[in-house]
């Protein structure tokens, strides 16, 4: 009777262990395609780590429709005609994002229909005239209440980021900046970059928007996805992203960017808590982790 208390007490302590090394994620973003920032990432919390992580989609991407000239033969559709591809690109694009969520392990998605207008820098007009942010703020607090996320991922907000991804992160701090802190999760803004760029970026927040402020001018922890593994490490994360790409047939100029970002960056939001940090650096520390063995050949 003893060895097997002992042993259900082992079993629910690794249980616990578990779930405490098991991360819970919302991604938040504009577009389908846009998650490709944090592929490699999201893959490793799903499949090495178990975590559960889920996807809030802003628009569905219609826009996108001068880029699908090579997809019109697979879709039977005009799509480069804009009353074609602005009608066919929400289903088509949906379905799209949902194959390539299959690929890194997204488990819920969250669809918030809003416009998707055209290419601008300018995120002013889109929270002012083209979205309902009101609407989408409440359905932020809901699912993050609801689902008690331990981070939330968004691209960082740079001048020279599109005005959509812009607004979807700013659409996320102010959501947060609304619950009670012990309600938010961990928000983190992510860029991409090469090992050979020199020209680092160098961010400190949007101008006009205070909730965009980061902890430094740089990013705070990383992923590597060049980092080796398999028969004679001749692999990397790079392939799981360049599979994510290739579902985004719609999109063709997505595909020119197989083989580019060696690196995902995070960066640290002022609207985090300083003493939460240890607990971020723990996280990306266990996933610098490769759980693939070695073998003989």
């Amino acid at each position: 009777m003893k060895k097997i208390f002992l042993l259900l007490f082992a079993l629910v302590s690794l249980s616990a262990h578990a779930a405490e090394n098991a991360p819970k994620v919302l991604i938040v973003t504009a577009h389908p395609d846009d998650e490709t920032g944090f592929a490699a990432s999201v893959y490793k919390i799903t499949h090495d780590l178990k975590g559960k992580v889920d996807l809030a989609l802003v628009t569905n991407g219609e826009a996108g429709f001068k880029y699908s000239t090579l997809a019109e033969d697979i879709y039977g559709a005009e799509l480069t005609d804009e009353a074609v591809g602005r009608e066919l690109l929400p289903t088509i694009r949906k379905r799209e994002i949902m194959a390539g969520g299959k690929i890194i392990g997204i488990r819920n998605y969250y669809f918030f229909d809003q416009k998707d207008t055209h290419y601008t820098l300018d995120c002013d007009t889109v929270l002012t005239q083209v979205w309902n942010v009101k609407w989408v703020r409440e359905k932020l607090k809901e699912l993050i209440l609801r689902e008690k996320y331990d981070y939330i991922f968004c691209l960082l907000p740079t001048p020279e980021t599109h005005g959509h991804h812009k607004a979807a992160t700013i659409l996320a701090l102010q959501s947060l900046s609304e619950l009670e802190p012990a309600d938010r999760p961990i928000i983190l803004g992510c860029t991409v970059s090469e090992k050979t760029d020199t020209a680092q970026v160098n961010y400190r927040g949007l101008y006009g928007f205070r909730l965009t402020a980061v902890l430094s001018g740089k990013p705070t922890f990383f992923f590597d996805r060049t980092q080796k593994f398999g028969f004679k490490d001749n692999l990397n994360y790079k392939v799981v992203v360049n599979w994510l790409i290739a579902e985004h047939k719609s999109q063709g100029v997505m595909q020119l960017g197989m083989n580019r970002g060696d690196t995902e960056n995070f960066w640290y939001f002022d609207v985090n808590p300083p003493s939460a940090i240890p607990k971020v650096e723990k996280f990306f520390e266990s996933l610098k982790v490769l759980n693939y063995k070695k073998k003989q050949y």
